[in-house]
């Protein structure tokens, strides 16, 4: 699939923004009373972190093409 250097330039900022919401999230949930009780969204929000952070990676790489 090809895709003009805008259009992952704009992915890139959405993921951009994404990524910095979820590490707020993470660490609202961290810093809550009982933060155990939030043991499932943490991992779910570290796991989108994770896959943000790689498509991010290749979206860099396609740029520098």
């Amino acid at each position: 699939m090809e895709f003009s250097k805008d259009d992952l330039k704009e992915a890139k900022r959405q993921i951009d923004s994404t990524l910095h919401k979820l590490r707020e999230t993470i660490k609202t949930f961290e810093t809550k009373e009982n933060p155990e009780k939030y043991k499932s969204q943490i991992t779910l929000a570290k796991r989108r972190i994770k896959a943000f952070e790689i498509a991010n990676w290749f979206i860099e790489n396609e740029l520098e093409k």
